[in-house]
């Protein structure tokens, strides 16, 4: 199915984005781009406003990665912690840049810190999402050793959303690292299975096994070609779908 000019109605009414915190960074490789954030934020908003319910999770690689903590010789559960109160930050920031434009938005935590954001709960997430919020999901699972893929799936079958969107750089699943490979090959789609037994590493193990097992299609994209979240949702040929 294509969209052609962009017209038409959406695909997808629900939509769950997995926003990783280096997206974020762009070329700086840490902290928040101003631009990089204008640009997602506004392909946001334009679904949005096409009545497409728009739940996020962000990481916070661009910050603090959980995993670093161990490396600086800090307890595995306090590094994932830190982890935890940075994706808190990107969601932050992500959250004002969509108020700017108009669009409303809220931060719903998965640990309570009552003074930042909401109290994460799926009643809740989901009424605001009917309502036309932009819920942005931190903090993960709330649990240490979990990663946010696995919050993004959990979230997703939670919220009973149409489509788990994995924003990437590339525009889909690759054999290997195109930014490293010349002779990367792109795969178009794929099955669970096959993501896991040719370990192509488009997210952890376990998120990959909630998707398989609730059902839960995901698709691989480059949020940073213009209009790809609209064209995905619209229901053009982009990315690689993963079912």
């Amino acid at each position: 199915m294509t969209s052609d000019s962009g017209t038409g109605p959406p695909v997808y009414k629900r939509i769950l984005i997995k926003l990783s915190g280096e997206a974020l960074a762009g070329d700086k490789k840490s902290g928040i781009d101003p631009d990089i954030l204008r640009h997602i934020t506004g392909e946001i908003r334009d679904v949005r406003n096409r009545g497409v319910q728009v739940a996020l999770v962000i990481g916070a690689g661009n910050i603090f990665r959980g995993s670093l903590g161990e490396k600086l010789g800090l307890d595995r559960v306090t590094g994932d912690h830190m982890g935890m109160l940075a994706t808190v930050m990107n969601s932050l920031a992500v959250q004002d840049a969509l108020l700017k434009l108009g669009v409303p938005a809220r931060v719903m935590t998965a640990v309570s810190m009552n003074e930042f954001a909401e109290h994460y709960s799926i009643p809740k997430a989901a009424g605001l999402l009917g309502k036309g919020n932009v819920v942005i999901l931190a903090c993960g699972t709330g649990h240490p050793y979990f990663t946010t893929d696995t919050a993004a799936s959990l979230r997703a079958i939670e919220l009973k959303c149409d489509l788990l969107m994995k924003a990437t750089r590339v525009d889909g699943l690759y054999t290997s690292d195109p930014e490293k490979d010349p002779g990367a090959k792109k795969i178009k789609s794929s099955t669970f299975l096959d993501v896991i037994k040719d370990n192509l590493r488009v997210m952890d193990l376990t998120a990959i096994s909630l998707c398989m097992e609730n059902r839960m299609p995901i698709i691989v994209f480059n949020l940073f070609d213009k209009n790809s979240l609209m064209k995905v949702v619209l229901g053009d040929d982009i990315g690689t779908k993963i079912s």
